[in-house]
């Protein structure tokens, strides 16, 4: 039996910073993690991709302002949804070209949120253009928005990140993994829903951490291995500082400490090193951060870190 491994790839996979978001230098971006996808898949492994999309959504928010004098803005889990929409289909055609032998095929992924989550209460999560204050207090009047002042650079909305609790398509997903397709689901963090009284799923205004989602996903489809692919070959203690130093085997217990000591902040390694945690407490094999350009290595035991039991 093949390995069957999650890959989360990261921004950096689709829109390098400083690059111009075309059409074209995204695509230009995916083609070329794709045939490093692709030779882990004539390596024998079995591979469900996940991927952010901070900018991409950020862009259709900006989109959404500009055009809101004449089209109706649409609420945040539409806008997550095109993003799945249209990364998918870039990756899904990247990969029928490189493997054009194989099915491949993109789920539009609903994620289980608690309607009860803390996080609802005290949304953090950044989203979308700045604002004047004046601006931002119209939003907070006419739309019941959460607004913070970001640093001196204006106003952004805030929205909850709740914790993803089951991905909806996951049967769905595991059939076409019977099948030996390559799956490509739960894109940017899935798009939030809630169970409301009835039973009967519905959107809400909330973003996922993708990272803690592609855990959920590898955990739902049963995968051997996370590996999470980001701009930093390896997690690294004391980051920054002259003692920098990069770790490349932890156990859980050992990342657990790390984690309570502060090691790994919030907006960047903190949701990496939870989620390769959560996904080996759920029974997989291990997990493996590291960057882009070493994941046939990583997956060899020779680059990045890899934490297991």
């Amino acid at each position: 039996m093949s390995k069957r491994v999650v890959v989360a790839l990261g921004g950096n996979a689709i829109l390098q910073p400083k690059q111009e978001g075309t059409a074209e230098v995204q695509f230009e971006n995916v083609i070329s993690t794709c045939i490093q996808l692709a030779d882990l898949i004539k390596a024998g492994y079995q591979l469900v991709i996940t991927h952010g999309n901070g900018p991409q959504v950020g862009n259709i928010l900006l989109q959404n302002e500009e055009a809101k004098d004449k089209i109706p803005p649409m609420p945040l889990d539409i806008c997550g949804s095109q993003t799945q929409g249209f990364i998918g289909y870039m990756i899904q055609q990247a990969m029928n070209n490189l493997l054009p032998q194989r099915n491949v095929g993109t789920i539009l992924t609903q994620v289980l949120v608690d309607a009860g989550d803390g996080a609802f209460q005290n949304p953090t999560k950044p989203i979308g253009p700045f604002y004047t204050k004046e601006q931002a207090e119209q939003l907070i009047a006419q739309k019941g928005y959460t607004m913070v002042e970001d640093s001196g650079r204006g106003w952004r909305r805030v929205v909850p990140s709740p914790d993803p609790k089951a991905i909806i398509e996951k049967e769905l997903i595991q059939a076409l993994l019977e099948r030996d397709a390559i799956v490509i689901a739960a894109g940017g963090g899935g798009i939030p829903v809630i169970k409301d009284s009835q039973g009967k799923l519905r959107g809400i205004e909330a973003v996922i951490d993708k990272d803690l989602a592609g855990a959920r996903l590898a955990g739902d489809v049963d995968a051997d291995i996370l590996l999470i692919l980001t701009d930093v070959e390896a997690v690294a203690v004391n980051w920054g500082k002259p003692d920098q130093r990069f770790l490349h085997r932890l156990s859980l217990q050992e990342a657990r400490e790390l984690m309570a000591q502060g090691q790994f902040k919030a907006g960047s390694m903190g949701p990496k090193v939870e989620a390769a945690i959560r996904f080996v407490e759920q029974g997989g094999e291990k997990a493996i951060i590291v960057s882009l350009n070493k994941a046939a290595a990583a997956l060899d035991g020779h680059a990045g870190t890899i934490i297991s039991k």
